[in-house]
């Protein structure tokens, strides 16, 4: 509480009394010696001591009481309150006047030394407050910084409340299950708004929950409670509690970059690790897969010819051994596309050659499926690096085989606005429920059909082409069932061409 409203005890106003009896019998003795303005002066300085000492209450007593004793023992006639000239009126007028005058001046100016001086301890407390919050690395050091510095300021207990993955409010330090408060800190959590809870409405001691709000969002609640409610509802106690408040939100929100930092830090070197590996690996592995098909392909053309089940031997041999190196390839162009090492080869050119081109490079694996084709007549020429653009087609239309072995393939193209969207349709099963992105990450697979195999690498190998191109790739389910894979290219400026030029 500060000093400005604590009320003076009843010994305050004895000691008034008493420095005014005190003083009079102190300055009885000067009585004929000095003259009476000067004893009068003397009062009035014992006013000011008073006030100074006591505050104002005791100040006014003395004041009035000063101004009685000294008619009583100082004004003829003495030892009684008559007054034989009138003209002293006016001095214990005037004298009653300057006393309370001095004695409020004084008194204020008291008060406002001890406010300053009570200021001052509470910034220095705050201070301190801030700077252990700093140095905290866990939420456990933030709800115990706070309770010992409410504990000693206020007298008060405070619990911390913040939210989790799920955005559920758990108490710092953990408390019991049936906590009654639950719901009123919750809705405090989301209002954002500050609430007084009586005892009746929590079960608990009355309490006070504030939230933490940073400038992003609100971070949490502060909940302080006791017995003694006036301990924290008085409101020249709402300010230290705001700003206890503010600072233990600004604290929450730095233990929260910290971890959003910490987590992409070791993403970003996870990735790094990853991306590495994949590169050395796949450098390894592929001298020595390319040796196993020439060798498989030596033993089918042999000479004396081999039994035909070496034979068939060796051509599954060669059939595995061009598969993973085909996924070795894969791993590699990830690789490389992570590490930002391929320079794309950009050139404008119409999208219907690098269509026709993934198709005769399929034609065995799509022989015997129905490949419609839907390009619109208005088709633009795009900037790309075909061979990129080529692999990133090869890839979807090898998914919709894979996924979909029977049913039509639907290859569209048209232009949408300042993009043109290119899309592969299956009538597969589709991907999984929520896999719209997902199926785009590292070693994602979609659903398991019949004896699918691969590793995953595909879409995000895909993702990282047309990204590097300044478009995106994304997933939908069609209507009549099947997968509808999209990617957009940006139009662009394509350059003038010198005929047109001239002409």
């Amino acid at each position: 509480m500060t000093p400005s409203t604590q009320a003076p005890g009843v010994g305050a106003y004895l000691q008034a009394a008493l420095a005014c009896v005190a003083t009079t019998l102190l300055t009885l003795p000067l009585l004929g010696m000095v003259d009476a303005a000067n004893i009068v002066m003397l009062f009035l300085l014992v006013v000011a001591l008073v006030a100074v000492w006591l505050g104002s209450g005791p100040a006014i007593l003395a004041a009035f009481g000063c101004v009685a004793l000294f008619d009583y023992f100082f004004v003829p006639p003495r030892f009684s309150m008559a007054v034989a000239d009138m003209q002293y009126l006016i001095t214990f007028a005037v004298m009653l006047v300057v006393a309370l005058v001095i004695g409020q001046l004084a008194a204020r100016l008291r008060d406002k030394a001890r406010l300053a001086t009570a200021r001052e301890h509470e910034m220095r407390s705050l201070y301190g407050m801030a700077k252990d919050l700093s140095g905290a690395i866990a939420a456990d050091q933030v709800a115990d910084i706070l309770q010992r510095f409410l504990k000693q300021r206020l007298e008060v207990e405070a619990v911390l409340y913040l939210p989790d993955a799920h955005d559920e409010l758990r108490a710092i330090p953990v408390r019991a299950p049936g906590d009654g408060r639950q719901p009123h800190v919750r809705a405090v959590y989301e209002q954002g708004q500050p609430m007084h809870l009586a005892a009746e409405e929590s079960r608990c001691a009355p309490a006070l929950a504030l939230p933490l709000v940073s400038p992003l969002r609100t971070r949490g609640v502060l909940l302080v409670y006791s017995d003694h409610a006036e301990r924290f509802c008085d409101p020249e106690r709402r300010p230290l509690l705001d700003a206890v408040a503010s600072l233990t939100a600004i604290a929450v929100e730095r233990l929260h970059y910290g971890e959003v930092l910490q987590q992409v830090t070791l993403d970003m070197e996870s990735e790094r690790l990853r991306s590495a590996l994949l590169s050395a690996v796949s450098h390894d592995l592929r001298t020595p897969l390319t040796v196993l098909v020439g060798l498989a392909d030596a033993l089918t053309v042999s000479r004396p010819e081999l039994p035909p089940s070496v034979v068939e031997s060796a051509a599954a041999i060669r059939d595995q051994a061009l598969r993973l190196s085909g996924m070795v390839h894969k791993l590699l162009d990830m690789a490389r596309l992570q590490t930002g090492k391929v320079v794309l080869n950009r050139e404008w050119q119409p999208l219907e050659e690098v269509v026709g081109s993934s198709l005769q490079v399929l034609a065995q694996l799509l022989a015997g499926r129905e490949i419609r084709l839907e390009l619109a007549s208005d088709l633009p020429v795009l900037e790309f690096d075909a061979v990129l653009l080529e692999r990133v087609l090869c890839n979807l239309l090898e998914n919709a085989a894979k996924y979909a072995p029977q049913g039509d393939i639907v290859i569209a193209a048209a232009t949408a606005g300042d993009l043109v969207e290119v899309s592969v349709a299956d009538s597969g099963p589709g991907f999984p429920p929520d896999g719209e992105t997902r199926i785009f990450e590292l070693f994602e697979r979609g659903r398991q059909v019949g004896g699918t195999t691969g590793v995953g690498l595909g879409l995000a190998i895909c993702r990282a082409i047309v990204e590097a191109h300044g478009g995106r790739i994304w997933a939908e389910q069609r209507a009549a069932g099947g997968t509808r894979m999209v990617f957009s290219l940006p139009r662009g400026t394509p350059p003038v061409l010198e005929e047109e030029a001239g002409a």
